[in-house]
């Protein structure tokens, strides 16, 4: 792309300011919405590593290595992985936070904590303790039988105790003061916790759960600064109410968006951002950033050609409209080409929706971090 600016100058007809600029935005704005890999906007700044806790937008088979049904370690998913292999990964191919890892400048893949056959390299550059089912209310990976926050905080703890052995004290501080964290456990509270099995709507009115969420949040926030974390990414969390499966459920007979699940998000993620940056103030020499996860993904749903995007309101697998984690199985039909889907299955992005994600958020997820 650089190049490309560059030639513009080459032209025999010398360009006006006003036209470079604008032929300049033209290409970044393709360049952005349509590239095939993760933006790389880091040139001076070295990561040492990067570490993902929450759900399953940011598990990367955690889950296949405990006593749980949320799981996405067989066919169909990882079609498009390497080898066609499934890993766990609750997509058809690279995840959220593979693209994450590598636009970051740290490495291609991101492991699982819990994957038997990781080596003291992979420690170094990171790992995901996330844990798909999982979310900020304990209650919520109580009922999908899966890792919560606190056992994730207990694991990070364990993975310093390696770090240490493998690079030392020192060594050890300075990958987690300067490696970036990622965040995302609010999806299967709303969705879970608050309207498939409403434990929390019985007991708990809109805004009084979204403030018990944000404190969970901010919380869980303060025990990895204590740790050693110094520049932390939390995402909001993302319409719910359009998420394939909670058409089907809720969306009537025209499978519309659900507007209560979608505004209650919004609440949330309105107070969340206010308090992640109250935090960020009383955090020295920290930086906690606020990911839309909410507003990017509604622009994509509601204009999928914008983004060489066909279908956003079913899923690749099966019908698309309900079939997630042991309904979306080798018996399951697949669309014919899933680059043209937002959704790989009816709650989880595909691999091309992963990619258009990220590169949406990460020129602001940078500035914020750096």
């Amino acid at each position: 792309m650089i190049d490309a600016i560059s030639n513009i100058y080459c032209f025999p007809m010398l360009l006006s300011v006003t036209n470079v600029i604008l032929v300049y935005y033209l290409f970044s704005s393709i360049y952005l919405c349509y590239s095939e890999g993760a933006l790389n906007l880091l040139e001076n700044v070295s990561i040492p590593a990067v570490i993902t806790f929450g759900d399953s937008y940011l598990d990367q088979g955690n889950n296949n290595y405990i006593n749980t049904i949320v799981k996405a370690n067989f066919h169909p998913y990882g079609k498009d992985f390497v080898d066609g292999k499934p890993t766990g990964r609750f997509t058809d191919g690279k995840s959220l936070a593979d693209f994450f890892v590598n636009a970051l400048g740290v490495k291609e893949y991101l492991p699982a904590y819990l994957d038997p056959l990781i080596q003291d390299q992979d420690l170094k550059t990171g790992v995901s303790f996330a844990s798909g089912g999982s979310g900020y209310d304990p209650i919520t990976p109580t009922i999908t039988s899966v890792i919560p926050l606190s056992s994730q905080l207990e694991m990070f703890k364990q993975y310093i105790g390696k770090l240490n052995k493998i690079v030392g004290e020192d060594a050890t501080e300075n990958i987690l003061t300067k490696s970036v964290y990622l965040i995302s456990a609010s999806t299967n509270d709303f969705f879970i916790s608050y309207s498939t099995v409403p434990v929390r709507r019985v007991q708990y009115d809109v805004p009084t759960y979204n403030k018990m969420l944000v404190q969970l949040a901010v919380n869980f926030v303060k025990e990895i600064h204590k740790l050693g974390a110094r520049k932390i990414a939390v995402l909001s969390g993302p319409p719910v109410g359009c998420l394939p499966v909670q058409r089907t459920l809720s969306g009537g007979v025209l499978r519309k968006c659900v507007d209560n699940d979608n505004n209650a998000v919004q609440l949330f993620n309105d107070m969340l951002k206010q308090q992640l940056k109250f935090l960020e103030s009383n955090l020295l020499q920290s930086r906690v950033a606020f990911v839309d996860f909410y507003n990017p993904l509604m622009s994509i749903i509601e204009n999928p050609h914008q983004y060489g995007l066909e279908v956003t309101d079913k899923g690749c697998c099966g019908t698309g409209a309900i079939e997630v984690l042991f309904l979306c199985n080798k018996l399951s039909l697949t669309c014919h080409d899933d680059s043209k889907f937002l959704f790989w299955d009816s709650i989880h992005l595909s691999e091309k929706g992963c990619i258009i994600f990220v590169n949406q958020v990460l020129p602001d997820l940078v500035n914020s971090l750096f």
